[in-house]
């Protein structure tokens, strides 16, 4: 089934454009309180998180591309770009871990950083399941609706695993050009040993099941409202 933005129904264009309006908002009142901590302090401590951001936009990006394309330029483009996805798709809920830097600071309330980061995180994981909502789509039409879950089941783990990679080992998405041999070797050695390794596997699968539970929810939330509106 071909899906290109002048074949969209005006419900799904306007549903595209309202998530893009919210996420937009959301976004922004996360770069308004970083703005205003770094004029208030004259530091720049929290900065690295509009990187942070900027990473977690990439997958939502690929995925809105993707979903908006034609059929044909899908075809064509669906395997490299869904690569480039899945290596980048990480970063957006790797922001969840983003609390770790919370902790009392001179100069602002911590109420206010808590506030900071936890916006900075929802967006990270809304980014997240907003863009996996569009992969999954893409795969159920093409494989049905047990391979869409299959996919998404599969993505959030191994983008658990990305989060331990990421916040653990320190590595990042564009390690696998810059740095393959080393990020190799450690994905391996972790495989071949896991029981050394009980924290790699402990952060993967708590991690996993949490993103899970919490994508099922949304999505499960999503669809309660539609059949609301159309009742």
């Amino acid at each position: 089934m071909s899906m290109s933005v002048a074949t969209l129904s005006q419900p799904q264009l306007r549903q595209r454009l309202h998530l893009l309006l919210v996420l937009g908002a959301s976004l922004a009142l996360s770069v308004g309180l970083i703005a205003f901590r770094v004029l208030l302090t004259h530091r720049i401590s929290f900065v690295f998180l509009l990187w942070n951001l900027f990473l977690a936009l990439i997958p939502f990006g690929l995925s809105t591309m993707l979903g908006l394309s034609a059929g044909r330029l899908r075809a064509r483009v669906l395997v490299p770009v869904g690569v480039a996805w899945l290596l980048f798709f990480p970063n957006a809920p790797y922001m969840l871990t983003d609390l770790f830097h919370l902790e009392p600071r001179p100069g602002v309330p911590y109420w206010y950083d808590l506030a900071l980061i936890l916006s900075c995180a929802w967006n990270g994981l809304m980014l997240a399941y907003a863009s996996l909502t569009d992969m999954q789509q893409l795969v159920a039409r093409r494989l049905g609706t047990g391979a869409g879950w299959a996919f998404a089941t599969v993505a959030l783990l191994l983008s658990s695993f990305g989060i331990y990679l990421g916040r653990y080992l320190r590595f990042n998405s564009w390690d696998v050009l810059t740095n393959p041999i080393t990020l190799f070797y450690d994905i391996v050695s972790r495989i071949l040993h896991p029981t050394a390794h009980s924290g790699t596997w402990g952060v993967t699968l708590l991690y996993g099941v949490f993103l899970l539970i919490g994508y099922a929810t949304v999505r499960l939330l999503g669809r309660v409202g539609h059949q609301r509106e159309a009742a």
